[in-house]
């Protein structure tokens, strides 16, 4: 009988049952991965780890324990290290480490999140480009950069296409600064969720299903406030949504070039936010995203966005093809079969308890100094059956907030 290896036919198969076969690592690519994980083993504060330009598969995600270490490539198209086909690990690279830097290179194709650095002081991330190639997939990794409970945090001049969820996102973090990056085919851009004081400003979202997100989430380590988000590019944001089922941004609509979501003392100023066919900006409650967990919400946990300042932005387009029923229902009655949502819309959810003649508290209002721009209350509470458009309510100022200063500034 004639012996066939299975090596032969299992990527038959696999192509058979519409399967990509995952690439085969060859000795070189073997030899480099092995070599990466004993440096990182190794490495000790002050180890600089320089990989060169290349194009590496990897099967096995990486990890990180060392203080003051950095990772540095010879560029994000440059040094490519590609984990399709991963086998072992959620991440392409895992850090639980202070003092972190990891620079111009490239992760693609990893199974889940790329970059996760959990519980580190002082981490910058600069000239990173994450990517799942194949397009915007339910299938690819959640989260692009992902700090998490990280505190002095810079993210600059990096890309991440493709992620499920979040592709630059900072969650139960402070002090933080995302600035020059671009993100584009994320179910989210960019998001800040739970964190304190962070600027996010110079970035360019698009082709996302929402743009920009600023959240804060229920049962989770710390309240998020004080975030400015300013000098952004968001335009075009209009990929449906292709985040997991049970997932908090599957309630993004698509079309949406910044969201406000239950989180405090958010300014938006300064930006060219266009043509998001949902609406270019949304205020909204915790009660919108139809996000509903078994463990039910903390006694805590605010669930309405207090403070938000909209002011001196460009607005261009938009509003002309909303995400969901309600939303074409909401543009219709009140603009008409040809018409267009205004350039801001908010749920209608307020706090009842806190209001004084009507109004939130001084610091609590939600302003808006942006010229003519228009602002609906979509009437949330009562399933949009009194929408409004009057915009007195909005006629207001707050208190400007600080820039986020870094602390240490993280070497250039």
């Amino acid at each position: 009988m004639r012996k066939t290896h299975l090596s032969v036919i299992l990527p038959l198969l696999l192509a058979a049952c519409g399967h990509e076969a995952p690439p085969a690592q060859n000795s070189a690519d073997a030899s480099f991965e092995a070599k990466l994980q004993q440096q990182l083993l190794d490495a000790t504060p002050g180890t600089v780890i320089n990989i060169p330009a290349g194009h590496y598969h990897l099967q096995r995600g990486l990890s990180l324990r060392t203080d003051g270490v950095t990772i540095r490539g010879a560029g994000k198209d440059q040094t490519v290290l590609s984990f399709k086909g991963q086998l072992v690990g959620p991440e392409g690279l895992l850090v639980n480490a202070n003092d972190f830097t990891i620079e111009n290179l490239a992760l693609e194709d990893t199974k889940g999140d790329a970059l996760k650095i959990n519980q580190g002081k002082n981490i910058t991330i600069r000239g990173v480009r994450v990517e799942w190639t194949g397009g915007p997939k339910t299938t690819n990794g959640a989260y692009g950069l992902y700090p998490v409970k990280t505190q002095n945090v810079l993210i600059e001049d990096s890309v991440v296409i493709g992620a499920s969820d979040a592709g630059i996102y900072v969650g139960q973090s402070n002090n933080i600064v995302v600035r020059r990056n671009h993100a584009e085919y994320n179910v989210a851009g960019i998001e800040i969720e739970n964190s304190v004081n962070a600027d996010v400003y110079e970035n360019t979202t698009t082709n996302n299903s929402g743009g920009i997100l600023v959240f804060n989430m229920p049962n989770l380590s710390q309240a998020g406030h004080s975030t400015r988000v300013f000098k952004n590019k968001s335009y075009a944001n209009n990929t449906d949504n292709f985040a997991a089922k049970g997932a908090a941004v599957a309630s993004v609509p698509r079309g949406s070039g910044v969201v406000v979501n239950s989180n405090d003392k958010v300014e938006i100023f300064d930006n060219d936010i266009a043509d998001n066919q949902t609406v270019n900006v949304i205020i909204s409650s915790y009660y919108s995203t139809n996000y509903f967990n078994k463990k039910g919400v903390a006694p805590d946990y605010n669930p309405y966005p207090k403070g938000i300042f909209i002011y001196d932005n460009r607005f261009k387009g938009g509003g002309d093809s909303p995400d969901g029923i309600k939303l074409k229902a909401l543009k219709t009655a009140v603009y008409g079969l040809t018409g267009k949502l205004p350039d801001i819309l908010w749920d209608g959810y307020v706090d009842e308890k806190t209001l004084v003649n009507g109004l939130p508290p001084a610091g609590d209002r939600f302003c808006v100094q942006n010229g003519d721009v228009g602002v609906i209350n979509a009437d949330g509470p009562h399933d949009y059956k009194n929408p409004s458009t009057d915009t007195k309510a909005y006629q207001c100022t707050l208190p400007k907030l600080p820039p986020v200063v870094l602390d240490p500034e993280p070497k250039a």
